[in-house]
């Protein structure tokens, strides 16, 4: 029996709600489609929010023995039916709480079918945890996959385009359509791939880009000269010439030699 036709069976035991924001994926094909995008080489493989197991399948079809971390007290009571200790090693909780603390490894790989209305917290862990996880692949909502695939100039290019670009090399893989999931969400979905680019360390300091570059897209419409005005900058950095512009005509570089302007308190040539 495929997992199609178990769907009817399994609805009865893992109903799909709302408040946690879960759809849960119905088509084999696209599963698999999902888990050969996946290829994790060494390290510890964990998916976040399996619910009913539809990529978990895949994963342990292909001895990746996965960590599934999963919130839902339904979701979890069926994947222990479905799979031994030897196959999956389960945790019962909230990936934003715990991020990869409770996990094993030097470095990570993560694949799922993320909730839509936790997508953006998920990756900000990730880039939380940027030194020890190498590749992501998630299937998320359209809009949000076109927005960190985004680059400058983009009226969706935004915070996650400029803080993810600069650690991973990202890549829309496929979409999918609404009618896949139960219940069919009211959007077009996305698989995104990040793999970890060789950056180690940005050349500023990285606490102050991240601050930087939030602080310049939540007033977006404003020019940088304006939007960064409450982080009293050094006078100085007030007559560079990119001042004048607005946070999404910035690239990933043209930030870290911002951020250097403002810790050195001096002008930066060619900015």
């Amino acid at each position: 029996m495929i997992y199609g036709e178990l769907w009817p069976l399994l609805k009865s035991v893992v109903r799909p709600k709302k408040f946690l924001g879960q759809h849960f994926l119905t088509d084999q094909n696209i599963a698999r489609k999902i888990a050969d995008a996946f290829v994790p080489g060494e390290s510890t493989v964990v998916e976040i929010g399996p619910g009913t197991g539809a990529l978990t399948r895949f994963l342990v079809e292909r001895n990746l023995h996965p960590v599934l971390i999963e919130i839902d007290h339904e979701s979890v009571e069926h994947l222990k039916t479905q799979y031994t200790d030897k196959q999956v090693s389960l945790i019962h909780g909230d990936f934003l709480e715990q991020g990869l603390s409770a996990i094993e490894g030097a470095t990570y790989s993560i694949i799922g079918n993320f909730p839509y209305n936790i997508s953006s917290q998920i990756f900000f862990k990730v880039l939380e945890n940027r030194s020890s996880v190498n590749l992501v692949v998630g299937m998320i909502q359209k809009e949000v996959a076109q927005r960190i695939a985004s680059g400058p100039g983009s009226r969706v290019y935004g915070i996650l385009s400029v803080l993810i670009q600069a650690f991973y090399h990202v890549k829309i893989l496929f979409h999918v359509p609404p009618g896949v999931f139960n219940p069919p969400p009211k959007v077009m979905s996305s698989v995104i791939s990040l793999t970890r680019n060789d950056m180690k360390q940005l050349d500023c300091d990285e606490s102050m880009f991240f601050i930087v570059v939030k602080r310049a897209f939540q007033n977006r419409r404003k020019t940088l000269r304006n939007a960064l005005k409450d982080l009293n900058l050094p006078s100085g950095v007030y007559a560079l010439e990119i001042m004048n512009k607005r946070a999404e005509q910035l690239g990933v570089q043209d930030y870290v030699m911002l951020v250097n302007a403002i810790k050195s308190g001096e002008g930066v040539s060619g900015v």
